[in-house]
């Protein structure tokens, strides 16, 4: 090796910092990174495309870990997509998030006993601005603590001039298309925020209630009653009928009959209808079509009366008995003591264990409840939507969710779009004197004396345009014509049919749009290409993270502890298409070390000279040289086909146990006897080293960009791995000649290792030996290396063989001849193995013991069983192993 080569490298190795310390390095990184323009997008490169938009986080929110596997998996695909070439574009952005942003500020104004009111709707939405400015987007900073590359400037924001004009020009195209309606539906409705809201932000949860089973009809058995059973008395006060299964021979005499109601005083018909069940209960079933989704479908189809019961803060209204006024929770009670005084009650259960819906945001029982609301009429925008995924123009990536989507868009119900709230986009709907309605498009005015409509719209409404909006459309942008449709949707299997479908029903709604399809053959567009669904992240028990449940983890508290990288390596590295991954401390903590090792083979490696470089002609390589360069190549093409196939735990996989096991448990230790022989052996070591270095840290950067762009800079003297290429196939056939000699030295070392560790022999310890037979075997060039990684020493004059290990290989077979005389504490060792054979001997009585007992074999799984079957076979081995090591050791 040349003096100045190894100089160099080595002042670059005393330029690394002593030890990895990811919190003094990554802030300072990742700005330079956005400095230098690395994340900003060209629109007239002439580089083959790639394009993601980050799904908006609420204007509200902070980092959690479904974010944090989002954004590392997004970084990840950008990341390798430039390095091999392509024009990328991550665009951020964020979402006003109407309820979350409005509920934020309302709880700001209480603090001094104001409400949203005392204000007035303008002053109230500048507030919300004031708040969006001062204190909104703190999920920004974090994201470039997790090392997000994306593209600030074009950063968006769904209440942006530009987006709003967007969400205002779709409405009104597809009112125009009369795809957008009025009606009165049922919705899930807050009582505290006094909106209806979304079913994503409905939390159902398992609450003690009470099934209170009473008597309609007459109190005389002899006449015509049933009995109905609820969990919510005071919806009673909305029946419009009683409905029975038309083959329930109890209640055929009484269909079309009418029965008296306790409360009310009216008589409610008796209805017929398949949706009853006649197992549960009494199998009559009291209707309130106001107030229960499947009581109102049932409602429609018989034309039954709907009275709402209850005002926007669910409180008793409009029902003319004394219960009007009271909250719905008091009049349940007070409704249940009128009728038990009544002699009504025929049956209380409490507690009584079900589901019920909550508001995410406020926390109450929300309340299902008839109201007047803007609807899309979804069944044409639904079929385009299936039709795309079928057509084969998105992918959905695993395969195996492509059922649960064309259940959910085969069977959508249309969708609620009004909000009674004050932030967020307006409905583009204006009310004339005299009762005229006009739906008003960007730029055009309503007559004076008009009135506007007070709902917003859904958040989800303005989200659905997130492909397209914030790339300039509806007009005619070079983003548009270069990034859209975007490559790759990356999101959560749980919101595939909230955000996704949203997306898609208006992506193909606007397919056709010139502006969309400009340049493009006129061919309609989809949104993206390509959908990856992963799962739910889990704690280390599997058990969904929740704040209830206090298993939850603060990304940042792992940044902080462990660093980004290995917060990063730990979410990609168990992301399966589709599959939920378990997460704790222990994943990340080995995440961690696997970055140090990283980090402490790099800095080895520059000590010894180590720079990529022309390779040598590979006839003058080792087999060990010839072995990793192959290893490399095989291990790349693996990398590439996993990440190409969405399966990030693979590749992941598949480059740690690289990395780990094969360039650093292995070639580096061989590499250590090389660079000890002659000049020319240690230079061309040092270019094989370099290399290999050099493509490994290119293929881990897209996960672990941090070191890797500190190791890669120091190794190769480059401006940055950001922009640095991504690894090609070398083209040359593998020598599977020198793979097998490499195969056999690792088995050879490893038989080695094993016989020490079952002699009790120190790690450290040196042991003299021969290896009888390893020419014979072809492995003559590797004794060294055995010696070394085997801690064997000469055998010397006085040698006398003492213990001998046969090892079978491929080339033939290699007699390890020992003197381990002096080598081991007889003493010290016979106390260890009796200790060992005691603890095998007591699993293996107790295991014996259990498979002996009858009643035990006759209750267990069979898994349990066969798990405890394995546990006496092995202690039964281990017994007879240990028992022959003390006999050995007996005879000395």
């Amino acid at each position: 090796m040349t003096s100045g080569a190894h100089d160099n490298s080595r002042n670059r190795a005393d330029a690394l910092p002593k030890s990895w310390d990811p919190s003094s390095v990554e802030a300072d990184l990742y700005e330079g990174w956005v400095a230098a323009g690395y994340f900003a997008a060209d629109a007239a490169s002439d580089k083959p495309p790639y394009s993601i938009v980050l799904p908006p986080p609420n204007v509200t929110g902070t980092l959690h870990m479904g974010h944090a596997l989002d954004h590392t998996l997004m970084d990840l695909l950008t990341r390798r997509k430039r390095m091999q070439g392509y024009e990328v574009l991550w665009l951020p952005g964020m979402d006003h998030a109407g309820i979350a942003t409005q509920t934020v500020v309302e709880k700001q104004l209480a603090v001094d006993g104001k409400t949203k009111e005392d204000f007035g709707r303008e002053l109230f939405i500048d507030k919300v601005w004031d708040w969006k400015r001062e204190s909104g987007g703190q999920i920004q900073a974090q994201m470039r603590r997790l090392g997000d590359g994306v593209d600030w400037s074009r950063d968006r924001f769904t209440m942006d001039d530009g987006l709003s004009r967007a969400v205002q020009t779709i409405f009104k195209r597809l009112y125009d298309a009369g795809l957008i309606y009025r009606a009165e539906r049922l919705v899930n409705w807050s009582p505290v925020l006094q909106t209806g809201i979304s079913d994503l932000e409905v939390d159902h949860k398992e609450v003690d209630g009470e099934l209170v089973s009473m008597r309609f009809g007459s109190l005389n058995d002899d006449e015509p009653h049933v009995i109905v059973a609820t969990t919510r008395v005071e919806t009673m006060l909305g029946d419009t009928a009683v409905a029975v299964h038309p083959d329930d021979e109890r209640y055929k005499a009484l269909i079309g009959t009418t029965l008296y109601h306790p409360i009310t005083g009216r008589q409610i018909p008796i209805v017929a209808d398949d949706y009853v069940d006649p197992e549960f209960g009494s199998g009559a079933v009291k209707i309130t079509p106001a107030h229960d989704p499947n009581d109102f479908e049932l409602g429609l189809r018989h034309g039954l009366p709907m009275p709402t019961i209850m005002d926007k803060a669910g409180r008793i209204a409009d029902t003319g008995t004394e219960f009007d006024g009271m909250d719905r929770f008091e009049a349940r009670v007070k409704i249940r003591e009128r009728l038990d005084a009544e002699g009504r009650i025929v049956g209380r259960k409490f507690p009584y264990k079900h589901q019920v819906g909550h508001s995410e945001r406020s926390g109450e029982p929300i309340e299902p409840r008839l109201s007047m609301q803007w609807w899309v009429k979804v069944d044409t925008l639904a079929k385009a939507a299936g039709d795309a995924v079928r057509g084969g123009e998105v992918k959905i990536h695993p395969a195996s969710q492509e059922p649960r989507w064309f259940d959910w868009v085969d069977n959508m119900h249309d969708w609620c779009i009004s909000r009674q709230l004050w932030w967020g986009h307006r409905i583009p709907i204006w009310y004339g004197p005299e009762g005229e309605v006009v739906c008003l498009g960007p730029g055009e005015q309503a007559p004076e004396g008009w009135v506007q409509d007070p709902d917003v719209l859904d958040t989800w409404f303005s989200s659905g345009l997130w492909p397209f909006s914030t790339m300039g459309w509806p007009d005619a942008t070079p983003e548009l014509a270069k990034f859209y449709p975007t490559s790759v949707l990356v999101t959560g299997y749980d919101i595939l049919f909230f955000w996704v479908a949203r997306m898609m029903m208006f992506g193909m709604f606007v397919s056709d749009d010139p502006v969309l399809t400009a340049g493009k053959g006129g061919q309609e567009q989809v949104p993206f290409e390509d959908v990856f669904l992963h799962g739910l992240i889990r704690d280390q028990h599997g058990k969904k993270m929740s704040k209830s449940r206090g298993n939850g983890i603060d990304p940042l508290d792992w940044i902080d502890s462990y660093g980004a990288d290995a917060l990063r390596f730990t979410l990609a590295r168990g992301a399966q298409p589709g599959g939920d991954l378990s997460v704790g401390d222990a994943h990340a903590l080995a995440s961690r070390s696997f970055v140090t090792k990283l980090f402490n083979a790099t800095k080895f490696a520059l000590m010894n000279g180590a720079r990529p470089g022309e390779l040598p002609a590979r006839e003058t390589l080792t087999d060990a040289d010839r072995w990793i360069i192959d290893r490399l190549d095989a291990v790349r093409a693996e990398v590439d086909t996993a990440f190409d196939a969405y399966e990030f735990g693979k590749a992941c996989e598949a480059l740690y146990h690289f990395a780990w096991d094969e360039l650093c448990d292995w070639y580096l230790e061989l590499s250590k006897v090389q660079f000890a022989e002659s000049d020319a052996r240690a230079d061309s070591t040092a270019v094989v080293l370099g290399n290999v270095l050099d493509a490994v840290l290119r293929l881990l950067h897209p996960v672990i960009p941090f070191v890797t762009e500190t190791l890669w800079k120091a190794l190769t003297g480059g401006e940055s791995v950001v922009i640095a290429s991504w690894p090609q196939a070398s083209g040359i056939a593998a020598d599977e000649v020198a793979a097998g000699r490499v195969a056999d030295t690792q088995r050879l070392i490893t038989e080695i290792r094993r016989f020490r560790g079952d002699q009790g022999l120190a790690d450290k310890q040196k042991v003299k030996a021969t290896l009888v037979g390893i020419e014979e075997a072809g492995l003559g060039g590797f004794a060294d290396s055995v010696a070394n990684l085997a801690r064997l020493t000469e055998p010397g004059a006085d040698f006398a063989t003492t213990a001998e290990v046969e090892v079978r290989l491929s080339g033939g077979t290699v007699t390890v001849q020992l003197d381990t005389s002096g080598a081991i504490d007889l003493d010290a060792e016979r106390r260890r193995l009796e200790k060992d054979l005691a603890a095998a001997q007591k699993d293996l009585d107790t295991t014996t013991a259990k498979l002996g007992n009858e009643a035990f074999l006759a209750k267990a799984p069979q898994p349990v069983v066969d798990k405890i079957t394995g546990r006496r076979d092995v202690a039964a081995a281990e017994v007879t192993r240990i028992g022959a090591r003390l006999a050995e050791l007996s005879a000395k």
